[in-house]
């Protein structure tokens, strides 16, 4: 099942092919000409609300997709309106609850790794031998993202002021179903609900010094791509392949499975102090083909600018089975 959130209220939805679901509205409809056990309640409208009702609220909105798209006579609520339409008369917004947190894998793909720390100029020590073990030897790290608004599929990401260098990164994020804390890795399964994608817009080559300079890198308005959808249960998360193309051409092609640290490495570890929530997301970090790690340099070991984004360029994040999640770049 493929979750969107769509439209002026922000409404849950369900994609079907080039159309989505008003789902809430087509359970409503189901319990109206069914006279099936069931409350109105059991689909919210409200993704935060949807998440939370697990596995009860899934198998009450496949009943009304199967009613919808079988026995019904029509597509129209009780209210007389159409529960159905098309996505390219709505709005899309990123599929993330309003109290979301997402943590971010950092260094969590060996072959982008250690072409960064080879670009530092001293500043990361460079890997020697299996970049892989190096990792694992240092441990996980990552950071948050801590917006208030994520960029829709489709939407514009604005130049930040304070960069030099504008990088893309694609990633695929799992989405979390239930609460928990001190979670061990061997229970992921019980915890993911979802998988989407992530756009994980990064400044390179800021102005400001300190310690505060990574967490600026990574937190500006529009920061954050998330969507088109969120997939249930029909996306493997941990041999799932991701691809990223700027301006029609392929910059990075990579498969989840070659994360360091998996999914459930990083909900164990994060989890020890710190209570996860329904709709809380991690992402598994980004592999080689970034700009940063593969530009050309100028005799000074600058990055070129040739193959960071600038305004005008489109960004496209792709997945078999969860779709394309786009982007264009505009001037501040």
């Amino acid at each position: 099942m493929k979750i969107v959130v769509f439209g002026p209220d922000k409404r849950t939805g369900v994609l079907q092919d080039d159309q989505v679901v008003d789902i809430s509205g087509a359970y409503a409809k189901y319990l109206g000409e069914t006279g099936s056990d069931g409350q109105p309640g059991d689909v919210p409208s409200d993704l935060s609300q949807f998440i939370e009702g697990g596995d009860h609220t899934l198998a009450s909105a496949q009943k009304s997709l199967d009613h919808l798209f079988g026995d019904a006579a029509d597509k129209k609520g009780s209210d007389g309106t159409s529960v159905v339409c098309a996505v390219a008369d709505t709005q899309l917004h990123a599929p993330i609850t309003e109290r979301a947190r997402i943590a971010c894998a950092g260094g969590n793909f060996a072959d982008h790794a250690a072409a960064m720390a080879a670009r530092s100029g001293g500043d990361v020590q460079e890997f020697v031998g299996d970049a892989h073990q190096n990792i694992r030897d240092t441990g996980i790290w990552g950071f948050w993202k801590v917006l208030r608004d994520y960029v829709a599929p489709g939407g514009e990401v604005v130049y930040p002021k304070r960069c030099k260098r504008l990088d893309y990164e694609g990633e695929m994020a799992i989405v979390l179903g239930r609460r928990g804390k001190d979670i061990a890795a061997g229970e992921i399964n019980d915890y993911i609900w979802g998988v989407t994608l992530l756009g994980d817009w990064s400044a390179r080559m800021t102005i400001e010094p300190g310690p505060l300079k990574f967490g600026l890198q990574k937190n500006f308005d529009g920061s954050c791509s998330i969507g088109p959808c969120i997939v249930v249960g029909e996306v493997d998360p941990f041999d799932a392949m991701v691809e990223t193309v700027v301006n029609g051409e392929r910059r990075q092609y990579f498969n989840n499975g070659d994360m360091v640290f998996s999914f459930g490495e990083y909900l164990e570890h994060l989890s020890r102090d710190f209570t996860f929530y329904p709709g809380d997301m991690i992402s598994g970090g980004t592999a080689a083909g970034t700009a940063a790690d593969s530009a050309p340099l100028d005799d000074d070991g600058v990055p070129i600018n040739d193959t960071f984004l600038n305004p005008g360029d489109t960004v496209e994040i792709r997945s078999p089975g969860i779709g394309t999640l786009s982007a264009s770049i505009v001037s501040s």
